[in-house]
C-alpha cells in the first residue's frame, strides 16, 4: 500500500478539456511537474501555460528562467488551490477530445440486431408492445385520429365561422363540409369551407363529385390546422395564391 507524503498539497487542476484533484509535491520541479500534467490535460508541457489561483486572489504565473531547477514551493501553494493550464499551441494543432466525429462508430446490421434475443427489440416482441401490439392502430389509424382530434379541439362545426391560416392569408368564410374527400390525396377529415368572396378554387366539388354548395370560385378544402373558428365578420379580400385542393 502506497502513502502520499506528509508535504504533498491537494490541488484543483484544471484545463481545456480536464478538471480534477490532484495531489502534488511542492518539492517537484516545474518542468517536472508539466510532464505529469501532459497525460492529465493532453496538452504537451513545452505548451503548457501555467497560473495559480488562492481563493479570490489574483491568479500568480507559475514561470521561470530555469523550470528545471525551480520547485513548486517557490510559489504560494496551499490546500485546494487553482491550477489552471492553457494551451498555448495554435487552435488548429490542438485536440478537441469532445469532438467524436473522427471516432470510428460500430453499427450493428439491422438483420443481425433483429435476430439478438438480449435486444430492446426483442423485449417489445415479448410484450407485444408498440407496433408488435395486435390491439395498436395502424399508421393510417393514428393519423386519422389525430385529424378527428383537430377538429374537435378547434371547435370546427358546421356553419362555424372561420378564418383561414396563416394569418396572412386573412380570407373568412363559413364550414360547408368536415369529412373524408377520396379524390384528395391523405387521409382523414377535409374542411369545406365557403368564402365570403370568390377567392376559393372551386364550388364545392372535387373531380366532378359535389360536397357542398357554393358559388364558382367560392369553395376551398383546406386541413383543420387552417382554420381557427371564431365570429369573424366578412372581409373584402384579395385573391392569394394559398396551397389547397
Amino acid at each position: 500500500m502506497s502513502l502520499q507524503a506528509a508535504t504533498d498539497v491537494p490541488l484543483l487542476i484544471s484545463s481545456p478539456n480536464s478538471s480534477s484533484e490532484r495531489r502534488v509535491t511542492p518539492s517537484w520541479s516545474v518542468a517536472h511537474f508539466k510532464t505529469r500534467l501532459e497525460p492529465i490535460t493532453g496538452i504537451p508541457a513545452g505548451s503548457q501555460q501555467l497560473t495559480l489561483r488562492v481563493g479570490s486572489q489574483d491568479a500568480v504565473a507559475i514561470t521561470a528562467a530555469d523550470e528545471e531547477q525551480t520547485q513548486l514551493a517557490a510559489f504560494p501553494l496551499q490546500p485546494y488551490a487553482e491550477i489552471t493550464v492553457v494551451d498555448t499551441r495554435p487552435v488548429s494543432a490542438r485536440t478537441d477530445f469532445s469532438d467524436l466525429s473522427a471516432v470510428p462508430k460500430y453499427t450493428m446490421p439491422s438483420t443481425e440486431y433483429e435476430t439478438r434475443t438480449d435486444s430492446v427489440l426483442a423485449w417489445k416482441k415479448a410484450q407485444k408492445l408498440g407496433r408488435f401490439d395486435p390491439d395498436a392502430p395502424s399508421i393510417e389509424q393514428q393519423r386519422t385520429r389525430a385529424i378527428e382530434r383537430e377538429v374537435e379541439e378547434r371547435g370546427l362545426t358546421l356553419s362555424s365561422r372561420v378564418r383561414l391560416l396563416p394569418e396572412s392569408d386573412a380570407r373568412r368564410g363559413t364550414v360547408s363540409y368536415i369529412g373524408p374527400v377520396p379524390e384528395i390525396p391523405g387521409l382523414g377529415a377535409w374542411i369545406g369551407v365557403t368564402l365570403d368572396e370568390p377567392t376559393g378554387k372551386n364550388d364545392g366539388s372535387v373531380k366532378g363529385k359535389k360536397y357542398f354548395e357554393c358559388a364558382n370560385n367560392s369553395g376551398v378544402f383546406v386541413r383543420p390546422e387552417r382554420c381557427e373558428a371564431g365570429d369573424f365578420p366578412p372581409l373584402d379580400l384579395g385573391d392569394e395564391d394559398m396551397e389547397e385542393l
